[in-house]
């Protein structure tokens, strides 16, 4: 599973064989969510209040590279890593 990004300790990835729609895995200590990408929603899983919002920031200034891993990891090469929130 490629990590994509990793900021203020939480840790962005995604599988190759993962099932629609298009999302990521997103890991904070014990917590761990699956967001859609499109929406930004939670599809599985919770994360503290400030790591969401983080998260969902995140993914909204890097949709297009998010959907382009997507596309890539189901191609069957590594997508490219993706810059940090900072």
């Amino acid at each position: 599973m490629p990590e994509l990004s990793r900021f203020y300790g939480i840790v962005i990835r995604m599988f190759a064989n993962d099932h629609n729609p298009p999302h990521f895995h997103a890991q904070y200590g014990e917590h761990s969510a699956t967001v859609d990408i499109a929406t930004r929603s939670i599809i599985e899983g919770s994360l503290p209040r400030r790591c969401r919002n983080m998260v969902a920031e995140w993914s909204e200034l890097h949709e297009e590279e998010l959907m382009s891993a997507w596309h890539t990891l189901k191609s069957g090469t590594s997508p490219q890593k993706i810059a940090p929130l900072s």
